[in-house]
């Protein structure tokens, strides 16, 4: 399956790049998130091509919904989740930090994920009990449980690396990173999934994001922590896990990623 998530994904990151080197002409939703026609072009080229491969599949992806309603959705078993442009705002910036996040949810877990990084090359995937991995595209088709490319969170729990959006840097976050500055010892701002890579591969430790995101902007990051050592929780009382393919598909009591337990601010 983590081929056929390259595969669709580079692919996609192909016309991603074309109109990313050019003007172009943007948008805005309902919600009033901006949207491009890289947005629109990825996600045809990502849907499609797992529509046909996985046509018993339910899909959602943020810029269409497939055939079947809410209710055939959410009764499947397996739903991919799809991203085909996370970070359009840093998209629209031109400062290079967005990717293409796809995901497959089983019986309402993340059970394998993969976020491309197009700009950079990077590929970041983690399937449930194998691991996460990070390679380039070219050689990610050679022997993707390279035990070589296998990478893992930090041991820090003092001196953290922080990580904080660089588009949603809200006034609870700040309050919440001043309030435990002792034992922070840098902040970082990146935009899209690659905050999460930064946890997975051990070069960052926390990232705290408050307010609302939808299934599509946490799955594929999710498995990728957690297969990586990582912690990945609600912000809610009971610091629930995070489950998918719901009938309510927006994340709305934000969530933290952590390197361990005792890196919890």
């Amino acid at each position: 399956m983590l081929k056929h998530f390259a595969t669709c994904a580079i692919e996609a990151s192909k016309a991603i790049l074309k109109i990313y080197k050019k003007d172009f002409v943007v948008s805005y939703k309902e919600d009033s998130s901006p949207v491009t026609e890289a947005d629109r072009a990825s996600n045809s080229i990502i849907s499609n091509y797992l529509m046909e491969t996985y046509p018993d599949y339910a899909i959602l992806a943020e810029e269409t919904y497939d055939s079947k309603t809410i209710e055939e959705r959410v009764k499947n078993p397996y739903c991919l989740i799809i991203d085909p442009l996370d970070g359009t705002k840093e998209f629209i910036k031109k400062n290079d930090e967005f990717s293409i996040n796809i995901a497959l949810s089983y019986k309402k877990r993340a059970v394998c994920g993969l976020i491309f990084i197009p700009v950079f090359n990077k590929v970041y995937y983690a399937a449930r009990g194998h691991g996460t991995f990070k390679s380039t595209s070219e050689e990610f088709f050679e022997n993707i449980f390279d035990a070589n490319r296998r990478i893992s969170v930090s041991n820090r729990t003092d001196r953290l690396i922080c990580m904080h959006s660089k588009s949603s840097f809200d006034d609870k976050t700040k309050k919440l990173l001043a309030e435990n500055i002792h034992k922070i010892e840098k902040l970082v701002s990146k935009g899209s999934a690659i905050k999460m890579c930064r946890i997975a591969e051990g070069k960052a430790d926390v990232y705290y994001r408050y307010g609302h995101t939808m299934e599509w902007d946490t799955a594929a990051g999710q498995i990728i922590i957690e297969e990586a050592g990582g912690i990945m929780r609600q912000l809610n009382l009971n610091q629930s896990e995070l489950f998918y393919n719901r009938y309510d598909s927006c994340n709305r009591n934000g969530f933290y990623v952590i390197n361990n337990i005792n890196s919890r601010l």
